[in-house]
């Protein structure tokens, strides 16, 4: 499965399905020294570059920490990815030199 090429929308549900994921280690708190590194996993692959990494990261501390496994940290991450950081690009504009006997 090629996550990094997923599209927006199913970046969002992927997202939630693996926050609500995050939830079980409050009913089977063993459940976390599996889910920790797997989410640290799954959130380089959703989001990839440094932004990712440093995503997985923090995904991971939050998850092997217990109480702390509230926060939303893959939509968190769709949230600064998509509506923070998403600027739209300028067009490149390529001016052409002439040479003097080309110009009239």
């Amino acid at each position: 499965m090629n996550l990094d090429k997923s599209t927006k929308t199913k970046k969002l549900i992927l997202g939630i399905i693996f926050d609500l994921l995050g939830y079980v280690s409050y009913i089977f708190p063993p459940f976390d020294f599996v889910w920790a590194p797997l989410s640290a996993y799954l959130m380089t692959k959703l989001y990839a570059g440094k932004s990712g990494k440093f995503a997985a990261v923090g995904t991971f501390i939050e998850e092997a920490l217990p109480m702390v496994d509230f926060i939303p940290s893959f939509t968190l991450m769709w949230i600064y990815t998509f509506v923070f950081t998403s600027k739209k690009l300028k067009p490149v504009v390529e001016i052409e030199e002439k040479k003097p006997s080309e110009i009239d």
